[in-house]
């Protein structure tokens, strides 16, 4: 299955600014999620952000929700965004769901496997979450996998939206986030 424009949303999951700092290579993934968001956004992908309890942990970090016009966040308490009901009820339309975010093995790891019970089709940007140590990102990322999730990276992400070259999108992206070195 590939991922599809029109079926696919991008969810970035806790990225706080108490958090990040807690993160293995913390600022790289975050560079690495604001290319993803930046990339999504010129594709037009849907983007929902999650806090948890944001009163103690912060909010996302304002140079992620700054890249959307007008960024659509929800706040929760249970690790799992969807056994917080927190999700708004216009993402029930999308089949796909595309996450990123920390940490891998606990807020990630809970809400891709209650999305995968939803019956939606999961991709976990393996190099856009991370976790305090690379043994937790690591399990977190293989017991997704076993679940069912696909587990891809952003170029994965942004090639299958794009579907072909040749379009004004596709020299867009090429030109902004294919072209040198990427974070």
């Amino acid at each position: 299955m590939l991922m599809e424009m029109g079926k696919a949303g991008l969810m970035v999951v806790d990225v706080q600014d108490k958090l990040v700092p807690a993160i293995r290579n913390g600022e790289q993934m975050g560079a690495r999620i604001r290319w993803l968001i930046s990339a999504c956004t010129l594709l037009g992908t849907p983007i929902l952000f999650t806090e948890q309890y944001p009163k103690g942990l912060g909010h996302t970090q304002q140079a992620l929700t700054a890249l959307v016009e007008q960024p659509e966040v929800v706040e929760k308490m249970h690790f799992s965004a969807v056994a917080a009901q927190c999700l708004p009820d216009h993402w029930q339309d999308y089949s796909q769901i595309i996450v990123c975010g920390m940490e891998t093995h606990v807020c990630v790891l809970q809400t891709v496997l209650e999305l995968l019970e939803q019956g939606k089709q999961v991709f976990v940007v393996a190099d856009a979450v991370g976790s305090r140590t690379e043994e937790n990102h690591q399990l977190g990322l293989a017991r997704m996998r076993d679940a069912g999730a696909q587990i891809v990276s952003r170029e994965m992400v942004v090639f299958e939206l794009m579907h072909q070259s040749g379009t004004d999108t596709f020299k867009a992206i090429s030109k902004q986030f294919l072209v040198g070195e990427q974070p």
